[in-house]
């Protein structure tokens, strides 16, 4: 399962961290974890893009994101992360577990 921890700050979205595999199919075959690397990649770079420059850091099945001290517009990019998470484990139940947690 994709651990999918979202880190909050004052009720704003400031980062996240993501773990680990979904387990729908064997790796390089799972569509599940290739819609959530490819929405966790598109997030970066709108991020980057819009000029909040994230701290990004990749490793073995984990990435980590933190946008500083947040702000609204991360807050809103994040959010839509998080709705795209939720709709990916409506069609693909017991794939992600997403956690808030407050930093």
């Amino acid at each position: 399962m994709i651990r999918a921890e979202f880190y909050e700050k004052k009720g704003l979205l400031t980062g996240f961290r993501f773990s680990g595999h979904s387990g729908y199919a064997d790796a390089g075959e799972d569509v599940a974890c290739a819609a959530v690397s490819s929405a966790v990649q598109l997030t970066a770079n709108i991020l980057e893009e819009l000029g909040h420059s994230p701290d990004i850091s990749v490793g073995d099945n984990v990435i980590e994101c933190i946008c500083g001290n947040g702000g609204d517009v991360p807050s809103r990019v994040l959010n839509v992360l998080r709705k795209h998470f939720e709709a990916i484990l409506e069609e693909f139940p017991n794939t992600i577990k997403i956690i808030i947690s407050e930093v």
